[in-house]
């Protein structure tokens, strides 16, 4: 098929000669060219150069360490005296405390052999927590300062009773374990 078109393009190539661009075709082409001097300008990628970089950079480390700054001196609330308040309640409230952190140690061995349990354990917690740091955080702006503390106390002391019953749980959990072991080792 090639050899019959180049056939009929041998044959017929007047014919295709007879159509020739008209003369002022270049000229129309030349008048959207630029002009021979200018070289085409090619588009720059903008770069910015390393003391602008390290400017800007400088910039905003200090923007965050003002706003840093302004941050932690937002937090930062006045610890409030307790003795001063009632140093009865106080010295209750440190002895509650520790007895609370030795306790929530002791509950933290349950995490590894009973998960849920633990969880379950936790958010009761969790949530008595956050009502005692609900009220510490009322001592301060509280005209009755002594009301809150003695609602704090009796908090610590709900909680104690709290973590106590369930480290009961606890031991009684793994007394049946134990019993049902040594009756599956009898057997």
């Amino acid at each position: 098929m090639s050899k019959r078109l180049e056939e009929f393009m041998k044959m017929n190539r007047e014919e295709f000669d007879d159509l020739e661009p008209s003369a002022d075709l270049w000229s129309r082409i030349e008048k959207h060219l630029p002009p021979q001097g200018e070289e085409l300008k090619k588009k720059e990628a903008k770069t910015f150069s390393l003391g602008f970089v390290l400017r800007v950079a400088a910039t905003v480390i200090v923007i965050m360490g003002i706003g840093f700054g302004f941050y932690l001196h937002g937090e930062k609330k006045e610890k409030i005296d307790l003795a001063a308040i009632n140093p009865i309640y106080a010295q209750q409230q440190v002895q509650y405390t520790s007895l609370i952190h030795s306790q929530r140690t002791e509950l933290k061995s349950l995490a590894k052999t009973e998960p849920d349990l633990y969880k379950e354990f936790s958010n009761e917690i969790a949530q008595m927590d956050s009502t005692y740091k609900q009220l510490n955080s009322d001592l301060a702006t509280s005209p009755n300062q002594e009301r809150v503390l003695r609602a704090m106390i009796r908090n610590l002391q709900v909680q104690t009773q709290v973590l106590t019953q369930q480290l009961d749980v606890i031991e009684q959990l793994n007394k049946s374990k134990k019993e049902q072991n040594n009756e599956t080792k009898s057997i």
